[in-house]
């Protein structure tokens, strides 16, 4: 689609956007989509005849699958269309990535997106516009070369340059203010079969700082024999574990043909069989949840909470049922003060917080809380929206967040599955987890950092125990001042003990009856 107004392109560039942050970044690789406008504001349709490598319509997607977890994200790119900008011969790329659910959760929240107007011969971009919207504040960023030209690409842009060379070459990469040779080796041919077919493909070793920087290692891609060298299959290995883009659908325009004249034909008059109507699947409720989750329904935990030493109630934390909630299948998890000592006014027995949350991903749908000071703030219906990210409560105007946002107390379940190794060297601690969690009436990133285990006292019992730090890097001192930690047993993977602030809640005992 071709748009002569530049007014359009601005508005366009307000709205589309992509960063590319820490480990995922070769995932935006893949991930750059092409369109184009007028920025000289003419009126007519331009017509470009230059060659050019760039397949003018051709959509890519393609799924993300991470470890063991099939369905971990999904990336696409674009090759829109064709024009000028600022006078020059330009091509627009469009794309996104995205990770999903659990893996957004507990390994890599990643949702951006990025815009380049390349140079139809060489592949050079005149313009970037990019965005990542992995945190609660969108990021932003732009690059413009149409004053002076860059002999620099972008990961977008190399990514088709590669393909115009058939998967060898070395090439300048310039990403995040930083400048990197990145070098493609072509080696063995391979068959690859996906969703969007079998292909003969040639597989392309990547060797570059950029990747070494990022902890990326092994980056193979498998690139089409044929005329078009489409990226068929990316795979790399993380210090998280190995991700693999494979594609999944090829989307190209129609050519236009002409349409011949209608002539009236007599059609006889089909015969219409009934067709059999399928049988639903009758829905089994309290169906056991995935291993890797590491609990079951029916678990219960219950906590001494205590402060300054002196115990003032009982917590207890129960994965209750498994059933539909608004027809969807959802489980429910709770949090109930259970018990109160005697003067302490600080809880009130029967506070509780309920979530349904998705069985499979833990990401809450709805969210009931009715609790006392200090806890107050916390009394509100809350409802996410999985498809958006959007989050609705208190009859006050959703927020965006991320999808998969938390609340705390799928957190608290989520973190189990999570994998939460420590990093070798504390100066530089790649192996921190970030989780969007919504608390109160806004989404933060929470940052948990792993520690080495260490046996503690729970309950006048010696356990293994790795102590999880959790803060939000300053964003809201609120919550940092409060020292938020949890120790996770070694190998149940089990929460033994909370902090926040004053309070401390240490596990008393654990049940595995499932409610009826």
């Amino acid at each position: 689609m071709i748009e002569t107004r530049y007014s359009f392109f601005r508005n366009i560039l307000r709205q589309t956007s992509l960063g590319v942050v820490g480990i995922i970044l070769p995932l935006a690789l893949l991930t750059w989509c092409i369109f184009f406008v007028d920025a000289a504001g003419a009126q007519t349709r331009l017509t470009v005849n230059s060659p050019t490598f760039f397949r003018i319509g051709e959509k890519l997607s393609y799924t993300i699958s991470f470890g063991k977890i099939p369905n971990a994200g999904y990336a696409e790119t674009h090759v829109v269309s064709r024009g000028k900008i600022s006078g020059k011969d330009a091509v627009e790329i469009r794309a996104k990535v995205k990770t999903l659910d659990l893996v957004s959760a507990a390994f890599f929240l990643f949702d951006e997106s990025r815009i380049a107007f390349a140079a139809p011969d060489t592949g050079l971009p005149h313009y970037l516009s990019s965005s990542s919207n992995d945190s609660a504040f969108p990021k932003e960023t732009i690059s413009n070369y149409l004053t002076q030209p860059t002999s620099n690409f972008d990961l977008l842009t190399l990514i088709y340059k590669v393909r115009e060379t058939g998967g060898v070459g070395t090439f300048p990469l310039f990403e995040s203010e930083q400048l990197y040779t990145t070098s493609f080796q072509g080696t063995v041919a391979e068959k690859v079969k996906t969703e969007a077919g079998e292909f003969d493909t040639t597989v392309s070793l990547v060797q570059s700082d950029f990747l070494i920087a990022n902890g990326i290692k092994e980056l193979k891609i498998n690139f089409s024999t044929d005329e078009f060298r489409l990226p068929v299959l990316i795979r790399f290995k993380t210090v998280k574990g190995d991700f693999k883009l494979m594609l999944s659908v090829i989307s190209l325009p129609e050519p236009e043909t002409p349409t011949p004249s209608p002539t009236p034909v007599t059609n006889p008059k089909p015969t219409i069989e009934p067709k059999p109507s399928p049988t639903p699947v009758q829905y089994v409720e309290n169906q056991p949840l995935m291993p890797e989750l590491g609990f079951a329904i029916g678990e219960m935990l219950n906590y001494r909470i205590t402060t300054a030493g002196k115990p003032v109630g009982i917590l207890t934390l129960n994965a209750r049922e498994r059933k539909l909630f608004e027809k969807v299948d959802s489980l429910l998890l709770t949090a109930t003060i259970s018990g109160v000592e005697l003067g302490a006014n600080v809880l009130r027995l029967g506070d509780a917080a309920k979530a349904q949350v998705d069985p499979e991903t833990l990401t809450p749908t709805r969210i009931e809380s009715k609790f006392v000071s200090p806890f107050i703030g916390l009394n509100q219906i809350v409802t996410f929206d999985k498809r958006t990210g959007s989050i609705a409560f208190g009859g006050k105007q959703p927020i965006d967040a991320p999808i998969g946002t938390h609340s705390f107390i799928s957190l608290i379940y989520a973190m189990r599955s999570f994998n939460l190794k420590p990093s070798k060297d504390p100066a530089n601690p790649v192996n921190d987890t970030r989780v969007a969690v919504f608390w109160e009436s806004k989404s933060y990133v929470f940052t948990l950092r792993p520690k080495n285990s260490e046996e503690i006292t729970v309950n006048g019992e010696k356990l293994s125990a790795q102590l999880i730090n959790i803060s939000t890097g300053g964003v809201s001192k609120e919550l940092d001042t409060l020292t938020l930690q949890v120790w996770l047993g070694t190998e149940s993977r089990v929460p033994l003990r909370f902090s926040a602030g004053a309070y401390q809640a240490e596990l008393v005992s654990q049940t595995s009856n499932l409610s009826k």
